[in-house]
């Protein structure tokens, strides 16, 4: 008889931990960010945007926490393929080629991820790294 996988899901206390990582690094670092985290549905389960963000880096970090999660890699990947001999790596349906976003992983299974936008695609990853560090700490 089949049998169901067991798998651990985001929770909404998880994701603001995540978030608030990220969050802590940019007003370390003194940028301003949109910072969205994404459980593996792909449905936003938390997203915070810092006073001063350019309002156009809210959706931005969504679709780099999505892009993230279809791929199961990071969007700098992409970014590098678009910049180096793969240039047609940017018309791949969902994938955003801008560093930022971060598949989130536990016990091999990814279960979430994060996406960060609102300062140059370096910085932004940056922060997503600070909320992914965080995340592999939990259980």
């Amino acid at each position: 008889m089949a049998q169901l996988s067991t798998k651990k899901s985001l929770t909404l206390a998880a994701a603001k931990e995540i978030g608030n990582a990220a969050e802590a690094k940019a007003r370390e670092l003194n940028f301003t960010n949109s910072i969205a985290v994404v459980d593996d549905g792909g449905n936003l389960i938390y997203q915070v945007t810092m006073d001063g963000t350019q309002i156009g880096s809210i959706n931005v970090a969504v679709q780099k926490a999505l892009a993230a999660l279809r791929f199961k890699r990071s969007t700098k990947l992409f970014q590098d393929m678009v910049v180096g001999d793969k240039p047609h790596m940017a018309f791949l349906p969902g994938a955003v080629p801008v560093e930022g976003g971060l598949p989130l992983f536990v016990d091999g299974q990814i279960y979430a991820a994060i996406g960060v936008s609102g300062m140059p695609s370096d910085k932004d990853g940056i922060v997503a790294q600070a909320g992914a560090d965080l995340a592999a700490t939990l259980k």
